[in-house]
């Protein structure tokens, strides 16, 4: 379980791991076979003398005993997570079942958070529920003894990097704690214990599934007895990963190094070509003046002024998810649905490219700011695509404003009472 030594060139992710960092847990079978199995025959006393108490659910040769400590599949792929992450990874039902046992794990008294997904701002709100003196604060302001520092980077819904470094070292010095969702950076991307995270999160239902077709969290630490610990909780929560998502995940994994690049390089070009319409008085490539206001991106976003240059920690590329500010709302309302290859709904990090108009999950978000995540089709394409869809609904909202503005409207209130 260890992981093993690699030498690799920076950003490099081995598909020699990915295929082959469970084979100590293989059988004669070449494909992982499902394992629908919830429990385990014992093994027998006389030739196997172990008993329950000495049983190590992190040695490849363990004996399964039932499906919510360990199985096959599920062992399997953490033992990949835990290769390819540099860690020891433990896989749950879903990411937000890995960002409240992460919490569970740190018992909190002060979280700081700023931004980022708001399904994890309402896993904090539901841990409140149990410690109601847990305090909640920004990740700039100052830090408390003890503070948790929940850091996502790249951003939801925006892509942009923060600087992992200087808010470990920030949380550290109070004797906190540092977890990075890393979801929008996979390896190869990003590697957040090289930074100083102490724990890594990841919604596996994007990349490490990549095909929009399961849901998964993961957490991975540094130690043995970490994530024992974390292990033994999660056996009494019961958040564990059901055995056709494990298989799933498995078949996954092993393109992962061959889907995050070509998505990752995709975005790249594809947010650059769009960035250089924002703002633009005439039509740019094709894209209509006066569509575009700000295209968010880790590749636009340059150094800060603590001096932190995002090409640094994204060593393997940049994060394929963003969103871009359409200057007038009814446009982004419907250029999702005036496409052809993306296709409108949420979530992200699949094959297929996805956009929506992020408000719709999140009333929070400025009803402008479409998120854009690139799959691995071809980007003559996903460009040729884009310019014909803003083409399209340029001339439908210049033809009846009054119309759409009015759907808009309708819309904004539908969602302000949900």
């Amino acid at each position: 379980m260890i992981p093993k030594a690699v030498k690799l060139q920076v950003g490099e992710l081995s598909g020699t791991d990915l295929v082959h960092a469970d084979d100590s847990r293989a059988g004669p079978e070449v494909a992982p076979s499902i394992s629908v199995s919830t429990t385990f025959k014992y093994p027998d006393p006389s030739t196997n003398p172990a008993s329950f108490s000495e049983w190590d659910p992190l040695k490849p040769e363990t004996k399964h005993i039932y499906s919510r400590y360990t199985q096959n599949v599920s062992s399997r792929a953490e033992q990949v997570l835990s290769q390819i992450n540099k860690g020891y990874a433990l896989t749950y039902s879903s990411g937000l079942a890995s960002g409240y046992a992460a919490l569970i794990s740190c018992q909190p008294k002060c979280i700081a958070i700023t931004d980022g997904y708001h399904g994890y701002h309402n896993t904090i709100a539901l841990y409140r529920k149990t410690r109601q003196d847990v305090e909640i604060i920004g990740i700039d302001d100052d830090f408390k003894q003890g503070t948790l520092c929940w850091l996502e980077t790249p951003l939801n819904p925006i892509g942009e990097s923060r600087d992992i470094q200087y808010y470990a070292d920030k949380v550290h010095a109070v004797g906190g704690r540092l977890v990075v969702d890393s979801t929008f950076a996979p390896p190869p991307l990003q590697y957040p214990f090289k930074w100083g995270a102490d724990i890594i999160m990841h919604s596996g239902t994007k990349y490490f599934g990549g095909h929009s077709d399961l849901l998964c969290g993961v957490l991975i630490v540094k130690t043995r007895e970490e994530w024992l610990s974390l292990w033994s909780d999660r056996a009494y929560l019961g958040n564990v990963m059901g055995n056709l998502e494990s298989w799933l995940l498995l078949r996954s994994l092993r393109t992962l190094h061959l889907r995050v690049p070509r998505q990752s390089e995709t975005a790249t070009a594809l947010a650059k070509w769009l960035s250089a319409a924002a703002g633009a008085d005439k039509a740019v490539d094709g894209i209509p003046a006066g569509m575009i206001s700000k295209v968010w991106h880790s590749s636009l976003q340059g150094k800060d002024r603590r001096g932190f240059d995002p090409a640094k920690q994204m060593e393997g590329g940049w994060n394929a998810t963003f969103s871009i500010q359409m200057a007038n709302a009814d446009h982004a309302t419907f250029l999702p649905h005036s496409l052809k290859y993306f296709v409108p709904a949420t979530s992200l990090g699949g094959v297929e490219s996805l956009i929506e108009q992020r408000f719709q999950v999140d009333p929070s978000v400025d009803p402008k700011m479409l998120r854009i995540s690139v799959g691995v089709e071809n980007i003559e394409d996903l460009k040729d695509d884009l310019r014909k869809g803003m083409q399209e609904v340029a001339s439908k909202v210049s033809l009846c404003p009054k119309i759409l503005l009015r759907s808009l409207a309708d819309s904004l209130q539908v969602r302000t009472k949900l």
